[in-house]
């Protein structure tokens, strides 16, 4: 495998498009021997996705906000190394658990390697190559430390390319939330757009806090930021 991400690094540097770089992860998935691959972005409470799993298990992952209770994505948040994994059951799991790791299998992902990386400002990124096998990344050879430096050129190539997305978290906001929310990325202040929106500055204020929460952040300057960053205003 220490070979597999370093020509991983190699074809990226190749790739100029979204329908390059997708081509490039999948076959380097196949000449893995896995089946899926996932690149996932999380930050706050929302999260992008380039994936070749089913459409259908993208869909409800997103909808049903899976990347809270799946075991992958904890494990990835609480360890900074490669690592592989299988959805097994094991005595005293919670039905919760359980469940997503039927629903997982349902659409043949049961296990595979997952590649987390820290990308600064509290965000995180994870490459994830998931096979319908049940312990397809067990007794695989290669370095966490190659694993990491070969994935995060992926990310950063990814990154600059602004690669688009197969899905995304939905956010949905009222009209009042993204008005504000626009008007303060104008450099408005709370008293301001209560002026040119012919409402209350409690109001306003109201319609802040409810699109901070939305969002996940707990400042007006990280709404504002992430709600460009998602397309919203």
């Amino acid at each position: 495998m220490n070979q597999w991400f370093v020509r991983l690094t190699e074809q990226m540097s190749l790739a100029h498009d979204d329908a390059a770089v997708a081509d490039v992860l999948q076959k380097m998935t196949s000449d893995a021997g896995f089946r899926y691959f996932a690149y996932l972005n999380l930050q706050a409470e929302t999260q992008t996705a380039i994936s070749t799993y089913p459409k259908e298990w993208q869909v409800r992952y997103f909808e049903k906000k899976f990347a809270h209770i799946d075991p992958v994505v904890l494990n990835a948040k609480s360890r900074p190394e490669a690592f592989a994994w299988s959805n097994t059951v094991t005595p005293g799991m919670t039905k919760e658990r359980r469940a997503f790791y039927g629903e997982a299998s349902e659409f043949g992902i049961r296990s595979g390697i997952s590649v987390p990386i820290k990308t600064g400002f509290g965000r995180m990124a994870m490459l994830t190559l998931a096979s319908d096998e049940p312990n397809a990344g067990e007794g695989l050879d290669f370095s966490p430390v190659m694993a990491a430096a070969s994935f995060g050129q992926v990310h950063s190539r990814m990154e600059v390319m602004r690669v688009r997305p197969t899905r995304v978290t939905r956010i949905r906001m009222k009209a009042n939330e993204l008005t504000c929310l626009r008007w303060c990325s104008e450099g408005k202040t709370a008293k301001d757009i209560a002026d040119i929106e012919n409402t209350t500055y409690g109001n306003v204020r109201f319609f802040i806090r409810n699109a901070k929460n939305v969002l996940g952040v707990t400042s007006l300057a990280q709404a504002t930021a992430l709600a460009k960053e998602l397309g919203l205003i």
